[in-house]
């Protein structure tokens, strides 16, 4: 009896050997889209504040407060987009819900890329034509900007609905299905060629602020300790971290989507991907929360007051 119940247990577990492994279960929900998911979530709450100040404030009328408002309504349709996206993904499985959400997160972040292009330009000509700059030419020229800019962006965005896309034949799609590789290459492209304009307009104006300061400084027959060399320079420092945030969250995913197709795994898209939608987190920061006006708008919408640091606070050249 013991021999025939030691034999069963012995062809039981040759048998079971021979069996393949069982898959591990799926996950229901992929952690990288639940993070994208919460990315646009603040994005979007955080922009809205932006876009709610900047629109029931008749003094943020300026074509500067006009362009934080354009890059703030950008990635505020960018943070919605991300979120319809996930819920489309898990909710609504459909080709054409896909197409909507992507294309809306394509002209959201052009725009805010172009906006962005945009503020550089503005302040270039803030300092360039300091004279001139408040006339009727310069809002004129700012309206036609943000025309511009939209109006590409949102020819970018209508690009997979209207067939630009590798639904059909998945060989041509890129890291981010269902662009195609055409598409993203070209997006990358224009990204790097706007990065590098950024670049150059940002020299020019650190060139102008040192020369004004300098000027400035002569004036008062002292250089080292004047308060306008400290603020210069703090000005300077602020222009580097404008431009080094914006490579640092951007220039990963652009290089990656050049260089990839459909078959790297998706991880490297996430990874790479997830950091630029950083960037629509910290462009509130740097454009709208640093301002004097804004600030005073935001304490008036939260408490109905102005602390007198904020109201007696001076412009400096940081603040470019």
């Amino acid at each position: 009896m013991k021999q025939r119940r030691v034999i069963l247990i012995f062809l039981f577990w040759g048998f079971t050997a021979v069996l393949p492994p069982r898959p591990p279960p799926e996950l229901l929900v992929n952690p990288w889209d639940i993070v994208l998911c919460t990315s646009g979530t603040l994005i979007a709450c955080e922009n809205a504040l932006v876009v709610l100040v900047i629109w029931q404030n008749p003094a943020l009328r300026a074509p500067m407060f006009l362009l934080i408002g354009s890059l703030a309504l950008a990635d505020l349709l960018a943070g919605v987009g991300l979120v319809l996206h996930f819920a489309f993904a898990y909710l609504l499985r459909s080709d054409s819900a896909q197409l909507l959400t992507v294309g809306l997160v394509v002209a959201s972040f052009s725009a805010s890329v172009f906006s962005l292009l945009a503020i550089t330009i503005d302040r270039y000509l803030s300092l360039y034509y300091a004279l001139t700059y408040n006339s009727e030419r310069t809002a004129a020229f700012t309206y036609a900007m943000l025309v511009l800019l939209w109006g590409v962006s949102l020819c970018l965005g209508l690009l997979p609905v209207t067939g630009v896309n590798c639904l059909g034949q998945e060989a041509m799609c890129s890291v981010v299905r269902p662009l195609t590789k055409n598409n993203v290459a070209v997006l990358s492209v224009s990204f790097l060629l706007l990065f590098g304009l950024m670049l150059q307009l940002y020299v020019q104006i650190c060139k102008i602020v040192m020369r004004h300061a300098h000027q400035i400084a002569l004036q008062h027959h002292f250089l080292a300790a004047t308060p306008h060399y400290v603020t210069t320079r703090k000005g300077v420092s602020t222009l580097a971290i404008i431009l080094g945030t914006f490579a640092a969250c951007w220039m990963p995913f652009t290089v990656y989507s050049l260089v990839a197709d459909y078959t790297y795994p998706p991880l490297y898209t996430y990874a790479t991907l997830v950091p630029a939608t950083y960037n629509s987190v910290i462009n509130p920061v740097i454009y709208a929360f640093r301002n004097q006006e804004i600030q005073k708008a935001l304490w008036l919408v939260c408490c109905g007051c102005v602390p007198a640091s904020v109201a007696q606070r001076a412009r400096t050249p940081s603040d470019v």
